[in-house]
C-alpha cells in the first residue's frame, strides 16, 4: 500500500479540529484508523536490516513522500509508530489541512540520522524522543498521568527505572486498559512493532511498567524542520542517563529546569 504526501499545499486549518475529532484529542481517531491500514506481523528486529527496510519503505518522488509500510519488515517499535505519524501527515496533506514544502518532505524521511538529529533522530532517540519533538514544535501535549490517556495517544513505556543510556523502553500507541477476569490484574493494551512477531496489538500487566510518558498529537500543522538540527539533550542520552526531572523538563511537563547541585570537593 502506498500513501502520497503532497507538498506546497494551501493551508486550510481550523485549530484543534483539523483531524475531525473532539478538541481535546483532535487526531486520535485518525491515528487509530491509520493503525488499521498498517501491515501485521513481519517479525521484530532492531537491526541494520530493519533500518534498510525502513529507508526502502519511505521514498521521495516528484517532491512527494511515499510510504509503503509493507516494505518495512522486519521492524522495530519507534519505526512502527513513526510510520503511523507519517501516514497521518499524509492524510492531512491530502485534505489540504497542512502544508509541507520540499525541504520538510526531505526532513521527514527517516534515514541514518543519529539520535537527536532531525525529526526521525528525535523520534528514534532514547528517553523522551517523541515527547521532546512534540514540545519543541508545539505539536501536542505530553503528560505522565495514565488517567488522562486516550486511545490513539503516542506512548513511551519504560520497563525499568533507567532513562537514556540505561533504559529499557518501548515506543507504542496507547489503545486502553483491560482487567483480566482470571486474577483481576489490569493490563495495558497498545499497538506497535512488538517482540517477536512485529506489527500488531499487545497487552501487558501494568505491574511490569515502571514509567509512562504520553504524547498527544494536537497541532500537526506546526511540523517543521528542526532548528537547531541536533537536539543536544537527546543526542547525549545515547551515552548518558537522565533524571526524571530532566526528562520532564525537556518534555514541557516540568516548567522549571532541574536543579544541578555542585559536587562537594574534598
Amino acid at each position: 500500500m502506498k500513501l502520497i504526501l503532497p507538498f506546497l499545499l494551501t493551508v486550510v486549518i481550523v485549530t484543534g479540529r483539523m483531524c475531525g475529532e473532539v478538541p481535546d484529542a483532535p487526531c486520535n481517531g485518525t491515528i487509530l484508523a491509520t493503525i488499521k491500514s498498517m501491515p501485521s506481523g513481519g517479525m521484530y528486529s532492531a537491526s541494520s536490516t530493519a533500518n534498510a527496510a525502513l529507508r526502502n519503505a519511505v521514498t521521495i518522488r516528484d517532491g512527494r513522500i511515499l510510504v509503503d509500510a509493507g516494505k518495512a519488515r522486519p521492524s522495530y517499535c519507534s519505526e512502527a509508530t513513526y510510520l503511523v505519524f507519517l501516514k497521518v501527515l499524509s492524510e492531512l496533506a491530502e485534505k489540504h489541512a497542512i502544508s509541507i514544502d520540499e525541504k520538510l518532505t526531505k526532513a521527514l524521511r527517516p534515514g541514518s540520522q543519529p539520535d537527536g538529529d532531525g525529526i526521525w533522530g528525535r523520534w528514534n532517540a532514547n528517553g523522551p524522543g517523541t515527547a521532546v519533538l512534540f514540545h519543541e514544535q508545539k505539536l501536542g501535549t505530553n503528560f505522565t498521568d495514565p488517567g488522562r490517556a486516550k486511545p490513539g495517544d503516542f506512548l513511551k513505556i519504560f520497563w525499568n527505572e533507567g532513562i537514556g543510556s540505561n533504559e529499557h523502553g518501548h515506543s507504542v500507541i496507547f489503545l486502553g486498559t483491560e482487567t483480566k477476569e482470571k486474577d483481576g490484574a489490569t493490563f495495558l493494551r497498545f499497538w506497535s512493532s512488538n517482540q517477536p512477531g512485529g506489527y500488531g496489538e499487545k497487552s501487558v500487566p501494568l505491574s511490569r511498567i515502571r514509567r509512562m510518558l504520553f504524547s498527544r498529537l494536537e497541532h500537526p500543522e506546526l511540523i517543521r524542520c528542526p532548528e537547531p538540527w541536533r537536539d543536544p539533550y537527546l543526542s547525549r542520552l545515547v551515552h548518558s542517563p537522565s533524571s526524571i526531572a530532566e526528562m520532564e523538563h525537556h518534555s514541557g511537563i516540568l516548567i522549571r529546569p532541574p536543579v544541578t547541585r555542585p559536587v562537594a570537593r574534598p
